[in-house]
């Protein structure tokens, strides 16, 4: 799996982004695994063009020591469709922005 890592999370850093997930994201059925939905406006031809997919997410995945940030762009709604991709360069770039934006709003330096 393609994603954007971090380790060595301290203790404190791991329970500020969790409750920052949870208040944000709400919790899944899957501990630790939240669905981060793609604005439309960073869809590329094919995810556009399947609107019965809509929304499409990345999965941020938070354990005790290491958070990571998939870079497949899926939809909840099916498990296999054209539409679901590694992340466009944009979108790519977007996760990383996101990932770096919950680190400086909680002051967590990595």
């Amino acid at each position: 799996m393609k994603q954007y890592r971090i380790d060595e999370l301290r203790l404190e850093d791991y329970e500020k982004i969790r409750t920052y997930l949870d208040d944000r994201f709400g919790s899944s059925s899957m501990e630790g695994v939240y669905w981060v939905p793609l604005d439309s406006d960073m869809l590329d031809q094919v995810q556009a063009a399947h609107v019965d997919c809509r929304p499409f997410y990345f999965a941020v995945v938070l354990e005790s020591s290491v958070i990571s940030f998939e870079f497949l762009i899926r939809t909840r709604s099916r498990v296999r469709c054209d539409c679901i991709h590694y992340a466009s360069e944009t979108q790519r770039d977007h996760i990383v922005r996101f990932a770096d934006s919950i680190f400086e709003k909680l002051k967590i330096l990595t």
